[in-house]
């Protein structure tokens, strides 16, 4: 759907499918909970890219709705993707590499390319298209450490009225010469940034530290003061995703307890920080996480094929800490978030726990967006909420169907779905109302 696609002139549509959204966060390992909120063939009202509520189908619907009918088919809020690299199309599924290798082989090189605008620009477009194309409609994104890539990033996001967190990367050391900022240069780009695009429509702006290693002490002091000055700044990094990164950020800062600790040095963490991996840390580091308010975004793909470790989910919601859900691409191998979503079931099965769909889906739909903030404006399909949704098929071909109708209960149907569904599943995907994306080849609804 173009970017300049708009609602029916009457801003009054109707989606009829299965509805389901969560109330509230569920238990851990509990196939049957309350929080599972779930509406079989009702309609979805949407008014001025707004939900304004929901009925069964059988009743009639108001006067001076646009209907449409996927009658069959699974409505769900938008995915929400807490950590995705939008530079990194171009190096998903590189071979052979651990973290630090790999980031030198493969990322820094295909980063430096979007000093280039028309890169850049046509990079944007790209990612944020492809990640409508599967279902995802808001997202936390590093893209590189120019400004520009950057501005288009932006650019591209308000074009298609997504709900977008991202920043400058800050790097001013043990990087390549033509990815490295300086303190000054980068705080005058962040200052530039945040005037330009912070708070403005969907848009947000995010301290954007790469890693500890990448950024002197002096930079993430600078960072650390973008983030008193205006609280309502995300800040987002990695931490502790892979043993050699610790191990080298326990001898470039020395002094600090942990990983976590050089962040919490520098005013880092905060109600808005958004730190990607956190697979080697300990439960002094999760209970400053709680104490701060920051969230996990748990990159299951990125840490499987990487072979950075098994995130310890159980222990991190015992902690207190919210876990989103997040891609982690292009170290993940697919922006898809159910693909997400089985990774993240097989972490946790090969740790001996059981993930459930429940738990997996709000951590890509409620959880993230309460974790961000945002709970009043996504992640649900509540009245008044902005209509983010999408619309999924159950099944598209023989087996799903067979599995479908053969599945007992919802959890097991919906669990079966989040292990079989990819792309093709996806129907149509709104974003504030808008179809932004529309399956050209529509497969069989099962």
């Amino acid at each position: 759907m173009p970017a300049s696609a708009t609602l029916a002139p009457s801003g009054r549509i109707a989606l009829r499918g299965d509805l389901l959204d969560f109330t509230g966060e569920p238990e851990w390992g509990e196939a049957h909970t309350g929080m599972v909120r779930f509406r079989p063939d009702h309609w979805l009202l949407i008014d001025g890219g707004h939900v304004t509520g929901a009925q069964p189908a059988t009743r009639p619907l108001p006067a001076g709705y646009e209907a449409h009918d996927h009658a069959g088919r699974l409505i769900l809020p938008g995915f929400i993707d807490t950590h995705v690299h939008s530079a990194q199309l171009g190096v998903i599924g590189s071979y052979g590499t651990e973290l630090l290798d790999w980031l030198n082989t493969y990322t820094f090189p295909a980063e430096a390319r979007h000093v280039d605008p028309d890169v850049a620009g046509q990079g944007a477009a790209l990612f944020l298209d492809a990640l409508l194309a599967r279902g995802t409609t808001a997202a936390v994104v590093f893209p590189t450490v120019h400004k520009v890539s950057v501005d288009c990033l932006f650019r591209a996001a308000r074009q298609r009225g997504m709900r977008l967190v991202a920043g400058k990367v800050l790097m001013d050391r043990h990087a390549p010469d033509d990815l490295r900022d300086d303190v000054a240069g980068a705080e005058r780009d962040c200052l530039e940034l945040i005037s330009a695009w912070h708070g403005r429509e969907r848009l947000a702006f995010a301290v954007t530290v790469r890693f500890a290693p990448t950024s002197s002490e002096a930079q993430l002091a600078m960072a650390g003061a973008l983030c008193r000055a205006d609280p309502t700044l995300y800040m987002q990094t990695h931490v502790a995703e892979n043993r050699d990164e610790v191990r080298w950020v326990a001898e470039l800062f020395p002094d600090a307890r942990s990983y976590l600790d050089v962040y919490e040095r520098a005013g880092l963490l905060h109600a808005r920080s958004v730190l990607a991996h956190g697979i080697w840390l300990d439960g002094t580091d999760r209970a400053l996480l709680r104490e701060r308010g920051a969230q996990l975004a748990h990159s299951p793909s990125s840490n499987l094929f990487l072979g950075s470790g098994l995130f310890d989910w159980p222990a991190t919601r015992d902690a207190g800490v919210a876990v989103s859900l997040a891609s982690d691409v292009g170290g993940g191998t697919d922006l898809s978030m159910i693909a997400t979503l089985r990774d993240a079931y097989k972490v946790q099965a090969m740790a001996g726990q059981r993930l459930t769909a429940w738990v997996a889906l709000h951590a890509a739909t409620r959880g993230a967006a309460n974790a961000l903030g945002l709970g009043h404006e996504i992640g649900t399909l509540e009245a008044g909420r902005v209509a983010d949704l999408c619309v999924w098929d159950w099944a598209v071909e023989p087996v799903g169907r067979h599995r479908m109708a053969v599945a007992r209960g919802l959890h097991e149907k919906v669990f079966a779905w989040m292990t079989l569904a990819d792309r093709t599943h996806l129907v149509s995907a709104r974003v504030a109302g808008v179809e932004r994306y529309a399956r050209t080849d529509p497969a069989s609804s099962g």
